[in-house]
C-alpha cells in the first residue's frame, strides 16, 4: 500500500524545482521504464502491478491498478512508474559526429519527440538552451519513448559553446540555401529554434551554414520543430 508520504513526493517531481532539489524524476510504462533499467539509470523507487512484477527480478513496490492511477501523471497507466536519479551531467565540449542544439524549444512534446529523433539518426547529444523547456519532466521523458536513456541531454548557453566548437554550424533559417543542394559534413552542430520565433538573433549570427528546407507550394509558413528536425537529420545522415 502507498502511504501519503510516498504519493507526495511522486506528485511533487511534476515541478522542475523538486526535481532539480531531489535530484529524481519520473518514468511510466514498460518500455521507458525498461530502457532506462537497461541503460544502467539508478531507480529509487519502482511501483508496479502485478504484471509487471512477475518474473522480475528487479526491487518493486506491488501496487493495485487503483493505486498506480493515483500516482500516474497519464490518464491510463502502464503497469509500473518508477522515480530515477537524474544523471551526471557530462562535458560541454562538442565531440566528433553530429550534435543537436535546441534554442528555446518549449512544448514538451516537441522536445521528446526531437530526442527520440536524435535516438534514432544515432545522435548521441543534445545541447539546450537555459529557456528550453525541462527534459526530465515527466511529459517529456514520456514523448521520447525510451529514447532519453541513450541520449545525453545538456543545459548550456548555446552562445558560448557554439562560440568555441570547432566544427560547422547549421541552422535551418527562411533565408537559408536548399537544404538538399547544399554539402553536408559528418561533423556539425544542428541548431533548432523555437517554435514561434525561430532561433534567436544572438544564435543566429554564430551559425556558418545557414538551411532552408524547401517549400513546394504556397501554403504553411512554417514546420513543426520536430518535424523538420527529423528532415534535417534524415539529410545529413543520407549523405554519409
Amino acid at each position: 500500500m502507498i502511504s501519503k508520504n510516498q504519493l507526495k513526493f511522486v506528485h511533487q517531481l511534476e515541478l522542475k524545482k523538486h526535481r532539480r532539489s531531489e535530484q529524481a524524476f519520473v518514468a511510466e510504462g514498460p518500455k521507458v521504464v525498461g530502457d532506462l533499467l537497461d541503460s544502467g539509470f539508478t531507480p529509487l523507487q519502482i511501483f508496479a502491478t502485478d504484471g509487471w512484477c512477475d518474473g522480475r527480478r528487479d526491487k518493486s513496490q506491488r501496487v493495485s491498478d487503483d493505486e498506480l492511477r493515483r500516482l500516474s501523471f497519464l490518464q491510463h497507466p502502464q503497469d509500473v512508474l518508477a522515480v530515477f536519479r537524474l544523471p551526471e551531467v557530462p562535458k560541454e565540449t562538442p565531440a566528433g559526429g553530429l550534435q543537436l542544439a535546441l534554442d528555446g524549444v518549449q512544448d514538451p512534446g516537441n522536445l521528446g519527440t526531437i530526442i527520440r529523433i536524435a535516438d534514432w539518426f544515432g545522435i548521441d547529444t543534445v545541447y539546450c538552451s537555459e529557456d528550453t523547456a525541462d527534459a526530465w519532466s515527466p511529459k517529456v521523458v514520456q514523448a521520447t519513448m525510451g529514447s532519453i536513456a541513450r541520449v545525453n541531454i545538456i543545459y548550456t548557453k548555446l552562445t558560448e559553446l557554439i562560440a568555441t566548437a570547432h566544427v560547422p554550424v547549421y541552422g535551418t533559417l527562411l533565408d537559408g540555401r536548399n537544404l538538399y543542394e547544399e554539402p553536408l559534413s559528418a561533423d556539425g552542430i544542428i541548431v533548432m529554434g523555437n517554435e514561434g520565433n525561430g532561433i534567436s538573433q544572438e544564435v543566429r549570427q554564430l551559425i556558418t551554414h545557414r538551411l532552408l528546407i524547401p517549400r513546394y507550394h504556397e501554403g504553411p509558413e512554417s514546420l513543426n520543430v520536430a518535424i523538420a528536425t527529423a528532415i534535417t537529420c534524415a539529410e545529413f545522415r543520407r549523405r554519409m
